[in-house]
């Protein structure tokens, strides 16, 4: 099946939801997730690196949906420390390594949406999407 546009009507209810929560909370969502106790599996953490991880996405664009994120909550990139950027975008090209093993996609959209104006839902802890597409 071949998706012309990336929209499921499932995520209507979180997305019109998730702007002003979490703006309005001390931490985002991944944050919360990083101190809640909870092991990796049960997280949905795929994968962790020194300075960043990877956590399936709870509200998919398509089967394999994965978010990368640095541990430190910062809102831009510029944000970053150069370590961090470095770690940020090793872990991204880990995914995508995965992704193409494990799905057999026919190519990867990979991308942040930077401020809520861009589509961020989660705004406050920048996050990279890697979506593999048919």
């Amino acid at each position: 099946m071949s998706l012309e546009q990336l929209w499921n009507g499932w995520r209507a209810e979180y997305i019109g939801t998730a702007n002003s929560n979490s703006t309005n909370s001390a931490q985002s969502v991944f944050t919360s997730i990083l101190n809640s106790g909870l092991s990796d599996e049960d997280a949905f953490i795929v994968h962790r690196s020194s300075l960043s991880f990877a956590i399936l996405n709870a509200y998919p664009y398509a089967s394999g949906h994965v978010l990368v994120l640095p541990y430190r909550e910062v809102p831009n990139l510029e944000d970053l420390s150069t370590e961090e950027l470095i770690d940020l975008w090793s872990t991204v090209t880990s995914a995508t390594v995965a992704l193409k093993a494990a799905y057999n996609p026919d190519a990867l959209n990979v991308g942040i949406n930077l401020g809520q104006a861009a589509g961020g839902s989660i705004a406050q802890h920048l996050h990279v999407h890697v979506v593999p597409r048919w």
